[in-house]
């Protein structure tokens, strides 16, 4: 049954539910007709048999002999095939994968179900209950075991109680003369004979730490003594207790025999259990061979009596059961439960005290490595290992495996050693990784991209690599518990599949992220090559196009990456494919507008009709263009808002960022002004910007004067332009303007006004003026 015992280990926290749950599965079988064809004497002689354990151990030998001569049932008519709602094919990997779990997790559930069959026998208890009950002759010696139980158990502890009242004060003179824990205090270094070497100074706290070590193994030699004394005083009034209660039995208390072997099982019970205490209290606690706290001392004694009352009590009345005919099966699975219980103690004790034993295990904060690694790992962690022991200490007895602590102490420490070979390789993994992944200087001058790049894709590097060996650790862990793990990777089965879908993947994967990531940095190269070779505008151009070239390109790479994996794993592509082919011509149709924009879009990048920073009007909107998409342009105006034109709704694009940018000239000056004059001291204004540095990169040349425009009877136009750069149209035209008013006025010059000057002729009033008044009308 060793090969079993791996299993039964995973299982065995659920077998407790198992065992309640089974308490209740098979109900009493009521009596049937049948019961009236048997005479009274046919079941007299079967009652008899029944309890007689070597007729009825005969009498299932000859029912199992039977069972097994008998012929092959009919195998059950097959279940109609389910199809599955994934479309799998038959040999694909998805679907091995499918089956093997469900297998696996079949077998798995037999195997709890026949370890919770075996260790589960309380019908069987519930029985001799029922029996016990209805039968009078063991009802009467029930009642005998009663009473003569009290009267032993009386007697006993009377004499018990009356040496322990006698032992009391030696018990006191013996505690006040056990010797205290004293602490060796340390040693300080002389500060007028300073060591000659380091070595001096390194020696001296091995020295204490010895000297600690000596005056504490002295110190508990002299404790030895008065413990022990303490000890056999308190062991006393047990042994008197067992003394008296053996020589009632001697008498005819004693008879019949079954009344005295129970009667000498709860009196052993009852005396192991109180030496059991004894000596807890003579290991741990202030008068204790090993002194603790109070604290401590208290916490001890009392899950030390919780445990040993249970396991004792239990067992004992497991006992008493089977000596009043309780049968062995019953019997078994009481103890089983009884067992139970007091390992679930040992985790709640587990559990209350992970926290002072993790610290116990950490490290010193001052100290690196992996040995401190190690045990910060194992601080963190140390109550699960306890826990899964514990556990498992019970299932092997519980099961009766053959040879089975030998196991389970092989099983332990091939774990603890897979485990520590697994973490050692995954250090030094990580850190040849990490040691791989720095760049040399040449090469981050060449490119200087490079390390952001890679530093992007350690992490995900190292979780993988961990993984990796994780998985492999984990094998070795299932080799070491007896699961013959390697076989699932050998050629044609699934594991072997598995791994060559996984491999493909990722091999998928790893060529699209090169291609990702070079494709990105040749972008990048050229872009800044074509910067620092002076060709802005390609720059530009290239840059506009690199968000959409990324895009199209990473939704090639997804889908490339996906249908290879969906292939790997068995799942058929033709009708993905075939799908996406009927989606694509339902958005073609469906979404004109879309393409429209995608189309127009396109068009307008390769014509190069607009860059990002480029200064534009489209669809009446004005702005610098922020970034350009297939399908948008985004502008930011100059109040700071954004717009966001579809190319769709684009039919017309000013763009006054092509490289010249010209300042227009337009000035209306009064009738009577000298148009000559005023055209020179515009050319005199633009000659003095034009020799001034702030302006002088703007201007690419003189006043291109036009001459007059217009004329009617109020005023003269003055039209010109002043060639400048894109970038100098605007400042260029402000300035001149603000000139342009100041020489004006320096010089006389009256710039016409918006009003006119209108005569009337009024004609004269009745009494016949002669003078015609003049006056003036504003209009």
């Amino acid at each position: 049954m060793s090969h079993k015992l791996a299993p039964a280990l995973l299982a065995a926290l659920f077998l407790a539910i198992a065992s309640l749950a089974g308490a209740h599965a098979e109900p009493a079988v009521p009596a049937t007709s049948n019961a009236a064809a048997l005479s009274p004497d046919d079941a007299r002689r079967a009652l008899e048999t029944l309890q007689d354990d070597k007729k009825r151990a005969q009498m299932i030998d000859t029912l199992r002999a039977i069972a097994n001569a008998s012929g092959p049932q009919q195998p059950a008519p097959p279940a109609p095939e389910q199809k599955s709602a994934i479309p799998l094919s038959a040999d694909g990997l998805g679907a091995q994968l499918l089956l093997t779990v469900s297998e696996e997790i079949g077998d798995i559930s037999r195997q709890v179900a026949d370890v919770a069959r075996t260790l589960t026998h309380f019908p069987a208890f519930y029985y001799w209950i029922v029996r016990t009950a209805n039968d009078p002759t063991a009802y009467n010696l029930l009642i005998e075991i009663a009473w003569k139980l009290a009267l032993v158990l009386g007697c006993a502890l009377a004499a018990e109680w009356v040496i322990f009242r006698l032992i009391r004060r030696p018990v006191i003179f013996l505690e006040s003369r056990v010797p205290q824990t004293v602490h060796v205090p340390a040693q300080p270094l002389a500060a007028g004979d300073p060591p000659s070497s380091a070595s001096g100074v390194a020696a001296q706290p091995e020295q204490h730490r010895r000297r600690v070590s000596l005056a504490r193994a002295w110190q508990l030699l002299l404790r030895l003594p008065f413990v022990l004394g303490r000890l056999l005083l308190e062991l006393l009034p047990v042994v008197i207790f067992v003394g008296v209660a053996t020589t009632l039995l001697g008498t005819e208390i004693g008879d019949p025999a079954t009344v005295r072997l129970v009667i000498l099982a709860v009196v052993n019970a009852y005396a192991f259990s109180r030496g059991l205490i004894c000596v807890v209290r003579a290991l741990a606690g202030p008068y204790g061979l090993f002194p603790v706290r109070a604290e401590t001392a208290a916490y001890i004694e009392i899950w030390a009596r919780r445990i040993v009352g249970v396991g004792v009590s239990g067992i004992a009345f497991a006992n008493v059961a089977l000596l009043l005919g309780l049968h062995r099966a019953g019997y078994a699975a009481l103890l089983r439960m009884v067992m139970l219980v007091v390992h679930l103690f040992v985790v709640v004790i587990i559990l209350q005290c992970r926290r002072q034993v993790a610290e116990a295990i950490r490290a010193p904060a001052d100290r690196q490595g992996i040995a401190a690694r190690m045990r910060n790992r194992m601080a963190g962690g140390w109550h699960y290992l306890a826990i899964a022991l514990d556990i498992a200490l019970w299932a092997v007895w519980a099961l009766n495996i053959r040879n089975g602590y030998s196991l389970l102490l092989q099983y332990f420490v091939g774990t603890i050693a897979v485990v520590l070979i697994t973490r050692v390789a995954i250090m030094v993994t990580l850190s040849l990784i990490d040691r791989g992944f720095r760049i040399k200087p040449e090469i981050l001058q060449r490119f200087p991209g490079l390390e952001i790049r890679a530093n992007r894709y350690l992490p995900l590097l190292r979780k993988i690599v961990s993984g990796v060996i994780a998985f492999i650790g984990f094998v070795a862990v299932l080799e070491v518990w007896g699961v013959d793990a390697i076989v699932w990777f050998y050629g044609g089965q699934i594991g072997s599949r598995l791994i060559s879908a996984v491999a493909t993947i990722g091999i998928a994967v790893f060529i699209a992220a090169a291609i990702w990531e070079a494709s990105n940095a040749l972008l990048d190269r050229q872009i800044n090559t074509l910067s620092r070779d002076g060709h802005y505008a390609r720059a530009a151009r290239l840059r506009t196009f690199q968000p959409m070239l990324r895009t199209a390109l990473l939704c090639l790479i997804a889908t490339v990456v996906g249908l290879t994996a969906l292939s790997e794993i068995g799942v058929n592509v033709a009708p993905l494919l075939a799908g996406a082919g009927i989606v694509g011509i339902a958005i073609g149709f469906g979404s004109q507008k879309l393409v429209q924009d995608l189309i127009t879009g396109l068009f307008l990048l390769l014509e190069n009709t607009v860059q990002v920073g480029d200064n534009v009007s489209v669809s009446g909107l004005s702005g610098v263009v922020e970034n350009v998409s297939i399908r948008t342009i985004r502008l930011r105006a100059g109040d700071g808002a954004v717009h966001i034109v579809p190319f769709s709704a684009v039919t017309t694009i000013t763009n006054a960022s092509r490289g010249a940018g010209n300042a227009s000239v337009s000035v209306n000056v009064a009738y009577k002004e000298d148009t000559d004059r005023a055209g020179q001291i515009l050319k005199d204004i633009v000659d003095e910007m034009r020799r001034e540095p702030e302006f002088r990169s703007l201007i690419r040349g003189d006043l291109d004067l036009w001459g007059i425009d217009k004329v009617d009877g109020a005023m003269v136009s003055i039209v010109g332009q002043i060639r400048c750069t894109e970038a100098g149209r605007w400042p260029v035209q402000r300035e001149f303007n603000r000139r342009m008013k100041q020489r004006f006025q320096q010089n006389g010059i009256e710039v016409a006004s918006a009003t006119q000057t209108i005569l009337m002729h009024i004609a004269p009033p009745a009494e016949g003026a002669v003078n015609l008044t003049q006056r003036r009308a504003a209009g």
